[in-house]
Protein backbone atom coordinates (compact mmCIF):
# COMPACT_ATOMS: atom_id res chain seq x y z
CA UNK A 1 0.00 0.00 0.00
CA UNK A 2 2.69 2.32 1.15
CA UNK A 3 4.72 1.36 -2.32
CA UNK A 4 1.72 2.02 -4.15
CA UNK A 5 0.92 5.36 -2.34
CA UNK A 6 4.73 6.57 -3.17
CA UNK A 7 4.10 5.18 -6.56
CA UNK A 8 0.57 6.82 -6.93
CA UNK A 9 2.02 9.94 -5.13
CA UNK A 10 5.17 10.13 -7.39
CA UNK A 11 3.09 9.44 -10.54
CA UNK A 12 0.70 11.87 -9.86
CA UNK A 13 3.61 14.55 -8.68
CA UNK A 14 4.73 13.74 -12.51
CA UNK A 15 1.21 14.34 -13.85
CA UNK A 16 1.23 18.08 -11.95
CA UNK A 17 5.05 18.72 -13.51
CA UNK A 18 4.28 17.68 -17.38
CA UNK A 19 1.01 19.40 -17.07
CA UNK A 20 2.83 22.97 -16.00
CA UNK A 21 5.89 22.11 -18.30
CA UNK A 22 3.02 21.81 -20.72
CA UNK A 23 1.75 25.13 -20.06
CA UNK A 24 4.96 26.70 -20.04
CA UNK A 25 5.70 25.47 -23.70
CA UNK A 26 2.28 26.67 -24.75
CA UNK A 27 3.00 30.19 -23.60
CA UNK A 28 6.24 30.07 -25.46
CA UNK A 29 5.31 28.60 -28.61
CA UNK A 30 2.46 31.32 -28.84
CA UNK A 31 4.88 34.21 -27.65
CA UNK A 32 7.10 32.70 -30.55
CA UNK A 33 4.50 32.31 -32.90
CA UNK A 34 3.67 36.52 -32.49
CA UNK A 35 7.27 37.85 -32.67
CA UNK A 36 7.32 35.87 -35.96
CA UNK A 37 4.61 36.98 -37.36
CA UNK A 38 4.90 40.41 -36.16
CA UNK A 39 8.77 40.14 -37.51
CA UNK A 40 7.23 39.05 -40.83
CA UNK A 41 4.66 41.54 -41.69
CA UNK A 42 6.88 44.26 -40.69
CA UNK A 43 9.72 42.67 -43.73
CA UNK A 44 7.23 41.69 -45.92
CA UNK A 45 5.74 45.87 -45.79
CA UNK A 46 9.13 47.07 -45.91
CA UNK A 47 9.58 44.81 -49.58
CA UNK A 48 6.65 45.90 -50.72
CA UNK A 49 6.75 49.32 -50.04
CA UNK A 50 10.83 49.09 -51.48
CA UNK A 51 9.05 47.41 -55.07
CA UNK A 52 6.36 50.44 -54.65
CA UNK A 53 9.52 53.14 -55.02
CA UNK A 54 11.04 51.34 -57.15
CA UNK A 55 8.29 51.08 -59.28
CA UNK A 56 7.45 54.82 -58.54
CA UNK A 57 3.38 53.73 -58.46
CA UNK A 58 0.18 52.19 -57.21
CA UNK A 59 0.35 49.08 -59.42
CA UNK A 60 -3.62 48.62 -58.99
CA UNK A 61 -3.95 51.97 -60.04
CA UNK A 62 -2.26 51.80 -62.42
CA UNK A 63 -3.44 48.40 -63.64
CA UNK A 64 -6.90 49.56 -64.35
CA UNK A 65 -6.41 52.17 -67.52
CA UNK A 66 -8.14 50.96 -70.75
CA UNK A 67 -7.77 52.54 -74.28
CA UNK A 68 -11.04 54.39 -75.15
CA UNK A 69 -10.59 55.00 -78.91
CA UNK A 70 -7.85 55.69 -81.27
CA UNK A 71 -7.69 57.41 -84.06
CA UNK A 72 -5.96 56.24 -87.66
CA UNK A 73 -3.87 58.54 -89.47
CA UNK A 74 -1.59 57.61 -92.81
CA UNK A 75 1.30 57.84 -90.69
CA UNK A 76 0.80 57.62 -87.12
CA UNK A 77 -1.99 56.39 -84.74
CA UNK A 78 -3.61 58.18 -82.13
CA UNK A 79 -4.05 55.92 -78.99
CA UNK A 80 -6.50 57.83 -75.98
CA UNK A 81 -5.75 56.27 -72.85
CA UNK A 82 -9.15 56.62 -69.78
CA UNK A 83 -7.77 56.88 -66.18
CA UNK A 84 -9.92 56.16 -63.30
CA UNK A 85 -9.84 59.49 -60.94
CA UNK A 86 -6.42 59.89 -58.74
CA UNK A 87 -4.49 57.09 -61.07
CA UNK A 88 -1.20 57.80 -61.64
CA UNK A 89 -0.57 58.43 -65.18
CA UNK A 90 1.67 55.94 -67.35
CA UNK A 91 4.64 57.54 -68.73
CA UNK A 92 6.15 56.93 -72.20
CA UNK A 93 8.80 55.05 -70.96
CA UNK A 94 6.04 52.39 -69.28
CA UNK A 95 4.50 52.07 -72.91
CA UNK A 96 4.86 49.88 -75.98
CA UNK A 97 2.96 49.78 -79.21
CA UNK A 98 2.24 46.22 -80.31
CA UNK A 99 1.37 45.64 -83.68
CA UNK A 100 -0.49 42.12 -84.18
CA UNK A 101 -1.00 40.45 -86.98
CA UNK A 102 -5.28 39.79 -87.78
CA UNK A 103 -5.21 36.55 -88.59
CA UNK A 104 -2.16 35.07 -86.25
CA UNK A 105 -1.99 37.43 -83.25
CA UNK A 106 1.08 35.32 -82.37
CA UNK A 107 2.77 36.86 -85.10
CA UNK A 108 3.60 40.62 -83.62
CA UNK A 109 6.34 42.93 -82.65
CA UNK A 110 6.26 46.42 -80.41
CA UNK A 111 8.23 49.74 -80.55
CA UNK A 112 8.23 52.76 -78.30
CA UNK A 113 5.95 55.50 -78.98
CA UNK A 114 6.75 58.50 -80.21
CA UNK A 115 5.53 60.37 -77.85
CA UNK A 116 2.90 60.46 -75.26
CA UNK A 117 0.74 63.78 -75.06
CA UNK A 118 -1.68 65.49 -73.00
CA UNK A 119 -4.55 67.74 -74.51
CA UNK A 120 -6.55 70.30 -73.34
CA UNK A 121 -8.88 68.23 -71.73
CA UNK A 122 -6.39 66.44 -69.99
CA UNK A 123 -6.79 63.36 -72.02
CA UNK A 124 -3.53 60.91 -72.44
CA UNK A 125 -2.76 60.52 -75.48
CA UNK A 126 -0.38 58.04 -77.13
CA UNK A 127 1.51 58.48 -80.31
CA UNK A 128 2.31 54.95 -81.88
CA UNK A 129 3.36 54.37 -85.63
CA UNK A 130 0.83 54.15 -88.37
CA UNK A 131 -0.86 50.41 -88.09
CA UNK A 132 0.83 47.66 -90.95
CA UNK A 133 -2.15 47.05 -93.38
CA UNK A 134 -3.77 43.75 -91.73
CA UNK A 135 -2.38 44.59 -88.67
CA UNK A 136 -4.50 45.24 -85.07
CA UNK A 137 -2.64 47.82 -82.72
CA UNK A 138 -2.65 47.88 -78.77
CA UNK A 139 -0.55 48.76 -75.92
CA UNK A 140 1.78 46.69 -73.78
CA UNK A 141 2.74 47.98 -70.41
CA UNK A 142 6.36 47.21 -69.39
CA UNK A 143 6.28 46.30 -65.92
CA UNK A 144 3.03 44.29 -65.69
CA UNK A 145 2.66 40.98 -65.53
CA UNK A 146 2.79 39.01 -68.78
CA UNK A 147 -0.71 37.55 -68.86
CA UNK A 148 -2.20 41.61 -68.15
CA UNK A 149 0.59 43.44 -70.13
CA UNK A 150 -1.81 44.52 -73.07
CA UNK A 151 -4.50 47.23 -73.43
CA UNK A 152 -6.98 46.35 -76.26
CA UNK A 153 -8.48 48.88 -78.33
CA UNK A 154 -12.19 49.55 -78.22
CA UNK A 155 -12.88 51.66 -81.13
CA UNK A 156 -10.56 52.91 -84.01
CA UNK A 157 -11.48 55.98 -86.07
CA UNK A 158 -10.93 57.00 -89.79
CA UNK A 159 -9.25 60.08 -90.18
CA UNK A 160 -11.03 61.79 -93.26
CA UNK A 161 -14.48 61.09 -91.33
CA UNK A 162 -14.34 62.43 -87.66
CA UNK A 163 -15.22 65.40 -85.66
CA UNK A 164 -12.41 65.92 -83.99
CA UNK A 165 -12.47 68.89 -81.69
CA UNK A 166 -14.77 71.44 -79.93
CA UNK A 167 -14.43 74.50 -77.82
CA UNK A 168 -17.16 76.90 -76.61
CA UNK A 169 -17.11 80.25 -77.30
CA UNK A 170 -17.51 83.10 -75.38
CA UNK A 171 -21.39 83.42 -76.85
CA UNK A 172 -21.55 80.03 -75.22
CA UNK A 173 -22.25 78.59 -78.84
CA UNK A 174 -20.22 75.17 -79.84
CA UNK A 175 -17.27 75.41 -82.59
CA UNK A 176 -17.00 71.77 -83.67
CA UNK A 177 -13.64 71.11 -86.11
CA UNK A 178 -14.99 68.39 -88.13
CA UNK A 179 -12.76 66.28 -91.27
CA UNK A 180 -15.20 64.74 -93.83
CA UNK A 181 -17.91 67.05 -94.91
CA UNK A 182 -15.88 68.44 -98.12
CA UNK A 183 -16.73 72.06 -98.17
CA UNK A 184 -15.70 74.12 -100.33
CA UNK A 185 -12.95 76.95 -99.19
CA UNK A 186 -14.38 80.59 -98.43
CA UNK A 187 -17.76 79.45 -98.91
CA UNK A 188 -20.82 79.01 -96.20
CA UNK A 189 -22.39 76.01 -96.40
CA UNK A 190 -26.25 75.04 -96.11
CA UNK A 191 -26.92 74.59 -92.17
CA UNK A 192 -30.48 72.86 -93.23
CA UNK A 193 -28.23 69.96 -94.25
CA UNK A 194 -26.88 69.57 -90.90
CA UNK A 195 -27.54 68.44 -86.78
CA UNK A 196 -25.54 69.21 -83.98
CA UNK A 197 -25.64 66.17 -81.58
CA UNK A 198 -24.37 65.98 -78.08
CA UNK A 199 -24.34 63.25 -75.73
CA UNK A 200 -22.44 61.00 -72.69
CA UNK A 201 -22.55 57.93 -75.09
CA UNK A 202 -23.34 58.66 -79.11
CA UNK A 203 -24.13 55.07 -79.28
CA UNK A 204 -27.43 55.63 -77.55
CA UNK A 205 -30.01 57.33 -79.64
CA UNK A 206 -32.43 57.64 -77.28
CA UNK A 207 -30.23 59.88 -74.70
CA UNK A 208 -28.83 62.02 -77.39
CA UNK A 209 -29.59 66.22 -77.48
CA UNK A 210 -30.18 67.75 -80.73
CA UNK A 211 -29.67 71.08 -81.66
CA UNK A 212 -29.72 73.99 -84.80
CA UNK A 213 -26.28 74.28 -86.66
CA UNK A 214 -25.91 78.20 -86.44
CA UNK A 215 -23.26 78.06 -89.91
CA UNK A 216 -21.18 75.96 -91.30
CA UNK A 217 -18.15 76.48 -93.48
CA UNK A 218 -15.24 75.01 -94.63
CA UNK A 219 -14.44 72.63 -91.54
CA UNK A 220 -15.77 74.41 -88.81
CA UNK A 221 -19.41 74.40 -87.52
CA UNK A 222 -20.97 76.16 -85.44
CA UNK A 223 -23.53 74.65 -82.94
CA UNK A 224 -26.37 76.10 -80.27
CA UNK A 225 -25.04 74.69 -76.84
CA UNK A 226 -27.73 72.74 -75.08
CA UNK A 227 -28.20 74.23 -71.44
CA UNK A 228 -27.60 71.00 -69.82
CA UNK A 229 -24.25 71.06 -70.94
CA UNK A 230 -23.47 74.64 -70.30
CA UNK A 231 -24.65 74.60 -66.60
CA UNK A 232 -24.30 70.92 -65.75
CA UNK A 233 -21.28 69.72 -63.73
CA UNK A 234 -18.12 68.37 -65.08
CA UNK A 235 -18.00 64.83 -64.82
CA UNK A 236 -15.71 61.80 -65.17
CA UNK A 237 -16.89 61.20 -68.34
CA UNK A 238 -17.09 64.63 -69.97
CA UNK A 239 -20.16 64.90 -72.50
CA UNK A 240 -19.25 64.96 -76.52
CA UNK A 241 -19.73 66.67 -79.40
CA UNK A 242 -20.49 65.36 -83.08
CA UNK A 243 -22.46 66.42 -86.40
CA UNK A 244 -25.51 64.65 -88.21
CA UNK A 245 -25.61 64.59 -91.85
CA UNK A 246 -29.14 64.70 -92.76
CA UNK A 247 -29.78 61.67 -94.52
CA UNK A 248 -26.39 60.60 -93.99
CA UNK A 249 -26.04 59.41 -90.36
CA UNK A 250 -23.36 60.63 -87.73
CA UNK A 251 -19.82 61.18 -87.82
CA UNK A 252 -17.77 59.70 -85.18
CA UNK A 253 -16.24 61.86 -82.89
CA UNK A 254 -13.24 62.13 -80.68
CA UNK A 255 -14.92 66.19 -79.29
CA UNK A 256 -15.46 67.08 -76.12
CA UNK A 257 -16.60 70.57 -76.01
CA UNK A 258 -14.28 72.60 -73.27
CA UNK A 259 -15.64 76.13 -72.00
CA UNK A 260 -12.60 78.34 -71.87
CA UNK A 261 -11.75 80.89 -68.86
CA UNK A 262 -12.89 84.21 -70.21
CA UNK A 263 -12.34 87.63 -68.49
CA UNK A 264 -14.12 91.18 -68.24
CA UNK A 265 -14.23 93.32 -71.40
CA UNK A 266 -11.27 95.90 -71.73
CA UNK A 267 -8.93 93.57 -69.09
CA UNK A 268 -7.15 92.02 -71.56
CA UNK A 269 -3.29 91.43 -70.10
CA UNK A 270 -1.28 91.49 -73.65
CA UNK A 271 -1.58 94.10 -76.33
CA UNK A 272 -0.36 91.91 -79.11
CA UNK A 273 0.08 88.30 -79.38
CA UNK A 274 1.41 85.81 -82.09
CA UNK A 275 -0.14 82.00 -83.19
CA UNK A 276 1.53 79.57 -85.07
CA UNK A 277 1.26 76.20 -86.17
CA UNK A 278 4.71 74.24 -86.69
CA UNK A 279 6.11 70.71 -86.58
CA UNK A 280 9.88 70.00 -85.44
CA UNK A 281 10.99 73.91 -85.16
CA UNK A 282 13.22 73.40 -81.88
CA UNK A 283 16.17 74.79 -83.65
CA UNK A 284 14.91 78.09 -84.75
CA UNK A 285 11.94 79.14 -82.24
CA UNK A 286 14.36 80.85 -80.05
CA UNK A 287 15.24 82.97 -82.92
CA UNK A 288 11.99 83.73 -83.73
CA UNK A 289 10.32 84.38 -80.02
CA UNK A 290 13.39 86.95 -78.98
CA UNK A 291 13.19 89.28 -82.40
CA UNK A 292 9.74 89.38 -82.06
CA UNK A 293 9.56 89.92 -78.00
CA UNK A 294 12.06 92.71 -79.27
CA UNK A 295 9.69 94.32 -81.70
CA UNK A 296 6.48 93.96 -79.23
CA UNK A 297 5.16 90.70 -78.87
CA UNK A 298 3.70 90.22 -75.35
CA UNK A 299 2.58 86.46 -76.04
CA UNK A 300 3.14 83.44 -78.07
CA UNK A 301 0.75 80.46 -78.66
CA UNK A 302 2.55 77.47 -80.87
CA UNK A 303 0.39 74.39 -82.04
CA UNK A 304 2.27 71.41 -82.05
CA UNK A 305 1.77 69.35 -85.11
CA UNK A 306 3.30 66.25 -83.97
CA UNK A 307 6.83 67.49 -83.27
CA UNK A 308 9.45 64.98 -82.39
CA UNK A 309 12.30 67.32 -81.66
CA UNK A 310 12.88 69.04 -78.60
CA UNK A 311 10.46 72.16 -78.57
CA UNK A 312 8.90 71.41 -75.40
CA UNK A 313 12.21 72.02 -74.08
CA UNK A 314 13.07 74.85 -76.14
CA UNK A 315 9.64 76.36 -75.11
CA UNK A 316 10.63 75.56 -71.42
CA UNK A 317 13.95 77.66 -71.66
CA UNK A 318 12.14 80.88 -73.10
CA UNK A 319 9.65 80.48 -70.05
CA UNK A 320 12.52 80.47 -68.18
CA UNK A 321 14.00 83.63 -69.27
CA UNK A 322 10.51 85.57 -69.17
CA UNK A 323 8.86 84.57 -72.40
CA UNK A 324 5.29 83.91 -72.04
CA UNK A 325 5.18 80.92 -74.97
CA UNK A 326 2.67 78.22 -74.62
CA UNK A 327 2.34 74.75 -76.36
CA UNK A 328 -0.45 73.14 -77.76
CA UNK A 329 -0.65 69.79 -78.85
CA UNK A 330 -2.37 69.69 -82.31
CA UNK A 331 -2.47 66.39 -84.27
CA UNK A 332 -5.02 67.00 -86.55
CA UNK A 333 -3.06 67.00 -90.28
CA UNK A 334 -4.01 69.81 -92.90
CA UNK A 335 -5.60 71.69 -90.64
CA UNK A 336 -4.14 74.65 -90.53
CA UNK A 337 -6.98 76.80 -91.26
CA UNK A 338 -9.05 74.91 -88.42
CA UNK A 339 -6.06 75.55 -86.18
CA UNK A 340 -5.63 79.31 -86.56
CA UNK A 341 -9.58 79.84 -85.88
CA UNK A 342 -9.30 77.94 -82.64
CA UNK A 343 -6.07 79.64 -81.67
CA UNK A 344 -8.42 83.12 -82.55
CA UNK A 345 -10.56 81.71 -79.63
CA UNK A 346 -8.38 80.34 -77.38
CA UNK A 347 -6.36 83.98 -77.72
CA UNK A 348 -9.27 86.30 -77.86
CA UNK A 349 -9.92 86.91 -73.74
CA UNK A 350 -6.35 87.38 -73.79
CA UNK A 351 -4.82 89.62 -76.34
CA UNK A 352 -5.78 92.62 -77.94
CA UNK A 353 -4.29 92.05 -81.60
CA UNK A 354 -3.12 88.48 -82.85
CA UNK A 355 -0.69 87.96 -85.63
CA UNK A 356 -1.40 84.56 -87.90
CA UNK A 357 2.60 83.90 -88.98
CA UNK A 358 4.61 81.04 -89.42
CA UNK A 359 8.07 80.37 -87.75
CA UNK A 360 10.00 81.24 -90.91
CA UNK A 361 8.24 84.34 -90.78
CA UNK A 362 9.91 87.70 -89.34
CA UNK A 363 8.27 91.66 -89.44
CA UNK A 364 10.56 93.89 -90.18
CA UNK A 365 9.89 97.63 -89.92
CA UNK A 366 12.85 99.83 -91.35
CA UNK A 367 11.63 102.87 -89.15
CA UNK A 368 12.83 101.04 -85.96
CA UNK A 369 9.20 101.20 -84.13
CA UNK A 370 7.66 98.84 -82.37
CA UNK A 371 4.92 96.44 -83.86
CA UNK A 372 2.03 97.74 -81.64
CA UNK A 373 2.97 101.24 -82.88
CA UNK A 374 2.49 100.79 -86.34
CA UNK A 375 -0.81 98.59 -85.57
CA UNK A 376 -1.89 101.60 -83.49
CA UNK A 377 -1.30 103.79 -86.29
CA UNK A 378 -3.38 102.13 -88.72
CA UNK A 379 -6.28 101.51 -86.49
CA UNK A 380 -6.54 104.89 -85.78
CA UNK A 381 -5.18 107.22 -88.60
CA UNK A 382 -5.06 104.84 -91.10
CA UNK A 383 -7.39 105.48 -94.34
CA UNK A 384 -10.91 103.85 -93.06
CA UNK A 385 -13.19 102.13 -95.33
CA UNK A 386 -16.35 102.67 -95.68
CA UNK A 387 -17.67 98.91 -94.55
CA UNK A 388 -16.37 100.39 -91.08
CA UNK A 389 -13.56 100.53 -88.09
CA UNK A 390 -10.19 98.58 -88.87
CA UNK A 391 -10.43 94.52 -88.11
CA UNK A 392 -7.22 93.41 -89.77
CA UNK A 393 -4.29 94.73 -90.86
CA UNK A 394 -2.47 92.99 -93.47
CA UNK A 395 1.68 92.99 -94.30
CA UNK A 396 2.90 91.90 -97.63
CA UNK A 397 5.69 89.51 -97.90
CA UNK A 398 8.86 89.40 -99.25
CA UNK A 399 10.46 85.82 -100.01
CA UNK A 400 13.99 84.94 -99.36
CA UNK A 401 16.15 82.59 -100.95
CA UNK A 402 19.63 80.34 -99.92
CA UNK A 403 21.57 83.18 -100.90
CA UNK A 404 24.24 81.37 -102.09
CA UNK A 405 24.35 79.40 -98.83
CA UNK A 406 24.88 75.17 -98.97
CA UNK A 407 25.00 74.64 -95.42
CA UNK A 408 22.18 75.35 -92.54
CA UNK A 409 23.49 78.67 -91.10
CA UNK A 410 24.70 78.40 -87.70
CA UNK A 411 23.39 82.09 -85.87
CA UNK A 412 19.63 82.46 -87.12
CA UNK A 413 17.90 83.40 -90.60
CA UNK A 414 17.93 87.21 -89.81
CA UNK A 415 21.28 87.38 -90.57
CA UNK A 416 22.37 84.54 -93.08
CA UNK A 417 19.56 84.92 -96.05
CA UNK A 418 19.69 88.45 -97.60
CA UNK A 419 18.62 87.81 -101.43
CA UNK A 420 15.06 88.07 -101.88
CA UNK A 421 12.53 87.94 -105.44
CA UNK A 422 11.66 91.88 -106.11
CA UNK A 423 7.80 91.29 -106.02
CA UNK A 424 6.08 90.65 -102.77
CA UNK A 425 3.80 87.25 -102.62
CA UNK A 426 0.22 87.36 -100.68
CA UNK A 427 0.22 88.52 -97.18
CA UNK A 428 -0.61 87.80 -93.78
CA UNK A 429 -2.62 88.61 -91.39
CA UNK A 430 -2.79 90.66 -87.64
CA UNK A 431 -6.82 90.38 -86.34
CA UNK A 432 -8.88 91.87 -83.68
CA UNK A 433 -10.33 88.46 -82.72
CA UNK A 434 -13.84 90.35 -81.95
CA UNK A 435 -13.59 91.70 -85.31
CA UNK A 436 -14.02 87.78 -86.86
CA UNK A 437 -17.03 86.41 -88.66
CA UNK A 438 -19.50 84.05 -86.87
CA UNK A 439 -17.89 81.24 -89.50
CA UNK A 440 -14.66 82.14 -88.65
CA UNK A 441 -13.55 81.15 -92.40
CA UNK A 442 -9.88 81.73 -93.16
CA UNK A 443 -7.38 81.04 -95.79
CA UNK A 444 -4.38 81.03 -93.59
CA UNK A 445 -3.46 84.37 -95.13
CA UNK A 446 -6.39 86.23 -93.68
CA UNK A 447 -9.64 85.98 -92.05
CA UNK A 448 -13.52 86.89 -93.21
CA UNK A 449 -14.82 89.65 -91.11
CA UNK A 450 -18.04 90.66 -89.43
CA UNK A 451 -20.22 93.38 -90.94
CA UNK A 452 -18.85 96.39 -89.79
CA UNK A 453 -14.83 95.52 -89.73
CA UNK A 454 -13.01 95.98 -92.26
CA UNK A 455 -9.25 95.64 -93.18
CA UNK A 456 -6.20 98.00 -94.14
CA UNK A 457 -3.17 97.18 -96.33
CA UNK A 458 0.26 97.94 -94.67
CA UNK A 459 2.55 99.70 -97.22
CA UNK A 460 5.86 97.66 -97.83
CA UNK A 461 7.71 100.73 -96.80
CA UNK A 462 6.28 100.83 -93.21
CA UNK A 463 6.20 97.41 -92.33
CA UNK A 464 6.82 93.99 -94.93
CA UNK A 465 7.48 90.18 -93.45
CA UNK A 466 10.49 88.49 -94.75
CA UNK A 467 9.92 84.89 -95.56
CA UNK A 468 12.73 82.43 -95.42
CA UNK A 469 10.73 80.61 -97.78
CA UNK A 470 13.79 79.24 -99.85
CA UNK A 471 16.40 78.04 -97.51
CA UNK A 472 19.13 75.68 -98.05
CA UNK A 473 18.25 72.42 -99.60
CA UNK A 474 18.53 70.47 -96.62
CA UNK A 475 16.30 72.83 -94.85
CA UNK A 476 14.28 73.06 -97.80
CA UNK A 477 13.25 69.64 -98.13
CA UNK A 478 10.96 68.59 -95.54
CA UNK A 479 8.35 70.73 -96.74
CA UNK A 480 8.19 68.17 -99.44
CA UNK A 481 6.41 65.58 -96.59
CA UNK A 482 3.47 67.15 -96.10
CA UNK A 483 1.92 71.06 -95.86
CA UNK A 484 -0.25 71.70 -93.22
CA UNK A 485 -2.97 73.94 -94.87
CA UNK A 486 -6.56 72.37 -95.50
CA UNK A 487 -7.07 73.23 -99.21
CA UNK A 488 -3.48 73.00 -100.42
CA UNK A 489 -1.90 70.25 -102.29
CA UNK A 490 1.50 68.24 -100.93
CA UNK A 491 4.21 69.39 -103.17
CA UNK A 492 4.51 65.61 -103.94
CA UNK A 493 1.63 66.00 -105.45
CA UNK A 494 0.63 66.86 -109.23
CA UNK A 495 -2.28 69.14 -108.26
CA UNK A 496 -1.69 72.76 -108.77
CA UNK A 497 1.98 72.35 -109.66
CA UNK A 498 1.96 76.35 -111.15
CA UNK A 499 0.46 77.34 -107.82
CA UNK A 500 2.04 80.18 -105.82
CA UNK A 501 2.54 77.89 -102.86
CA UNK A 502 5.14 75.92 -104.51
CA UNK A 503 8.57 76.45 -105.26
CA UNK A 504 8.77 77.41 -108.93
CA UNK A 505 10.77 75.72 -111.62
CA UNK A 506 10.75 73.07 -108.30
CA UNK A 507 8.67 69.94 -110.03
CA UNK A 508 6.78 67.31 -107.54
CA UNK A 509 10.08 65.48 -106.45
CA UNK A 510 12.67 66.13 -103.74
CA UNK A 511 15.69 66.61 -105.92
CA UNK A 512 18.09 69.15 -105.02
CA UNK A 513 18.81 71.27 -108.52
CA UNK A 514 22.19 71.64 -109.24
CA UNK A 515 21.34 75.82 -108.67
CA UNK A 516 19.31 75.93 -106.01
CA UNK A 517 21.76 77.89 -103.87
CA UNK A 518 21.74 80.84 -106.47
CA UNK A 519 17.83 80.66 -106.88
CA UNK A 520 15.49 83.24 -105.92
CA UNK A 521 17.79 85.67 -105.46
CA UNK A 522 16.68 89.01 -107.39
CA UNK A 523 17.19 91.46 -104.78
CA UNK A 524 20.06 91.84 -102.19
CA UNK A 525 18.56 92.87 -98.96
CA UNK A 526 20.39 93.54 -95.76
CA UNK A 527 17.93 95.52 -93.88
CA UNK A 528 16.61 93.32 -91.49
CA UNK A 529 20.18 91.12 -91.03
CA UNK A 530 21.82 94.80 -90.48
CA UNK A 531 19.07 95.69 -87.97
CA UNK A 532 19.21 93.01 -86.10
CA UNK A 533 23.26 93.06 -85.85
CA UNK A 534 22.96 96.73 -84.46
CA UNK A 535 19.84 96.06 -81.78
CA UNK A 536 20.25 91.93 -80.90
CA UNK A 537 24.05 91.56 -80.50
CA UNK A 538 25.46 91.15 -76.17
CA UNK A 539 27.99 93.83 -76.00
CA UNK A 540 30.74 91.85 -74.28
CA UNK A 541 30.59 89.06 -76.76
CA UNK A 542 29.54 90.63 -79.92
CA UNK A 543 27.09 87.45 -80.55
CA UNK A 544 23.64 87.10 -81.17
CA UNK A 545 21.52 87.06 -78.11
CA UNK A 546 19.68 83.80 -79.29
CA UNK A 547 22.97 81.81 -79.82
CA UNK A 548 22.87 78.62 -78.15
CA UNK A 549 25.82 78.32 -75.22
CA UNK A 550 27.07 75.14 -76.78
CA UNK A 551 27.67 76.99 -80.09
CA UNK A 552 29.60 79.76 -77.97
CA UNK A 553 31.45 77.31 -75.58
CA UNK A 554 32.36 75.71 -79.12
CA UNK A 555 33.10 79.22 -81.06
CA UNK A 556 35.56 80.01 -77.68
CA UNK A 557 37.63 76.66 -77.86
CA UNK A 558 38.27 77.47 -81.84
CA UNK A 559 39.57 81.21 -81.24
CA UNK A 560 41.33 79.96 -78.28
CA UNK A 561 42.95 77.14 -80.61
CA UNK A 562 43.19 80.04 -83.08
CA UNK A 563 44.81 82.24 -80.86
CA UNK A 564 47.59 79.66 -79.83
CA UNK A 565 48.14 78.77 -83.24
CA UNK A 566 48.66 81.98 -84.28
CA UNK A 567 51.27 82.29 -81.32
CA UNK A 568 52.99 79.34 -82.07
CA UNK A 569 53.57 80.26 -85.86
CA UNK A 570 54.42 83.51 -84.35
CA UNK A 571 57.10 82.05 -82.50
CA UNK A 572 58.33 79.75 -85.26
CA UNK A 573 58.36 82.52 -87.76
CA UNK A 574 60.80 84.74 -85.20
CA UNK A 575 63.46 81.90 -85.29
CA UNK A 576 63.24 81.31 -89.05
CA UNK A 577 64.17 85.23 -89.21
CA UNK A 578 66.46 85.27 -86.27
CA UNK A 579 68.21 82.20 -88.67
CA UNK A 580 68.38 84.24 -91.60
Amino acid sequence: MKNRRKRGGLNGGDVVVSWRRFFQFVALFVFSFLIFSALFVFLGNQKINQKTVLRGSEPAAVKVATIHEAVVFPDQTLIFLNYPPSSRLLTKEDLFCVFSDVKDSSKSYKELPFAVEIDDNGRQIVRCSAVPRGSTVSLAVSRWSVGDNNLLVETTHRWDWLVYDAVIDDDNSTVVFVKGLNLRPGKVADVSRYECVYGWDLAKPKLLLRTQVISAAQEIVRCKTPLTVLEGPRTAQPVKVSVRIKGSGMLPSVAHPIKRPGRVKDSKPFETCVCTMTRNAANVLREWVMYHGGIGVQRWFIYDNNSDDDIVAEIKHLENRGYNVSRHFWPWIKTQEAGFANCAIRAKSDCDLVAFIDVDEFFYIPSGQTLTDVIRHHKTAGPLSSSGEIGEIRTPCHSFGPSGLRDPPRDGVTTAYTCRMSLPERHKSIIRPESLNATLINVVHHFHLREGFAFADVDKGTMVINHYKYQVWDVFKEKFKRRVATYVADWQNEENVGSKDRAPGLGTRPVEPSDWAERFCEVNDTGLRDWVLENYRERKTQRLVWEREGRRVEDEVIVQMGSWADKRIGRKRKKQLKAQ
